[in-house]
């Protein structure tokens, strides 16, 4: 009996994730035994602050990364979207899941979508990209930061703290918590744009092992690989943290990709959008090709400027 310990965050969703992959590994391979190893990522610490003032990257992701390179753990699974595009030396993203709807949700307890939310609402993200995109649309709302695991930021808007929160849809699904919200209204991804990744898990390995490639692969989706694979390259090419509004997604339809990217400043300023529909089989560039022409426009000098200007208010002074 062969033995796969899984590294993985502890929070629920991260945790469903886990046994999704542990089941479907079994499944394919009954002679192995998987186990978790359950570790608290910085990002799961931090819940005073938004993300993109903690500084540095893989706030999600870093210590499960330490846990392999250790020898603790073979694989880890984690959410895409909180996956750097560089990867440590001696690890692997070999293999990413059929992801479902990568649309976000509008939330509420007294409003039914965002059209009918009255000026000033106060509606909560932490997300930069959601704010951007939000008040691109409707200046006159007040965003306010969310943070906390999804129970706590459900129990934050039936409080009353929000008039409406923005949330990945995929998240509340597989806890199936959309039933106990009022009035949930799915976002078109010409309405919101979501993160590069969402709503596909990767599955990142040691390096080395034939057998542990192998599994790791079975669990890929070719699809949902190209896209992940147009959106990373996009976010490499153009360098974005956490810390910079920037949306990117890929989807398939037949044989044609369409994506559609925007970076901007969070106050929904000064933003740059694009859209692309080519063929799947010419796309392989598609990511550093649209990132160069954005680049050629000016984007790095506009996220510069939206990363110091994101947060301004709750920045250390200088003395």
């Amino acid at each position: 009996m062969q033995k796969v310990v899984v590294a993985t965050r502890v929070s629920d969703l991260a945790l469903w994730q886990a046994y999704h992959i542990q089941d479907e590994i079994e499944k394919k391979y009954p002679d192995t035994k998987v186990e978790l190893n359950k570790i608290v990522s910085n990002g799961d610490k931090v819940l005073d602050k938004p993300l993109a003032l903690i500084g540095g990257k893989g706030h999600f992701t870093k210590e499960l990364e330490d846990e392999m390179l250790a020898g603790n753990a073979d694989l880890a699974v984690h959410s895409l979207k909180d996956v750097p595009t560089y990867i440590p030396e001696g690890l692997e993203l070999v293999a990413v899941t059929a992801r479902q709807d990568q649309s976000d949700v509008f939330l509420s307890h007294k409003y039914k979508n965002l059209d009918e939310l009255p000026q000033g609402a106060v509606v909560g993200t932490t997300s930069l990209r959601r704010r951007m995109q939000l008040l691109q649309k409707r200046p006159d709302l007040k965003v306010k930061d969310l943070r906390g695991n999804v129970n706590t930021r459900l129990r934050k808007l039936s409080e009353g703290q929000y008039d409406a929160i923005i949330l990945a849809w995929i998240g509340l699904h597989r806890l199936d918590l959309l039933k106990d919200i009022p009035y949930t209204d799915k976002l078109s991804l010409d309405m919101m744009i979501p993160p590069m990744g969402q709503a596909a898990l990767g599955i990142e390995i040691v390096q080395g092992n034939d057998k542990l490639r192998e599994i790791a692969l079975s669990l890929n989706d070719e699809k949902t690989f190209i896209c992940t694979k147009i959106e990373r390259d996009f976010i490499s090419k153009i360098g974005a943290g956490c810390s910079a509004p920037v949306a990117c997604n890929a989807v398939i339809t037949d044989d044609e990709v369409t994506f559609r990217v925007m970076l901007g400043f969070a106050d929904g300023t000064n933003v740059m959008q694009e859209k692309v529909v080519m063929k799947v089989k010419d796309s392989d560039i598609l990511g550093m090709d649209l990132a160069k022409k954005m680049i050629d426009a000016g984007a790095l000098e506009l996220l510069k400027n939206a990363e110091q200007s994101a947060f301004k208010d709750e920045m250390p002074q200088r003395l």
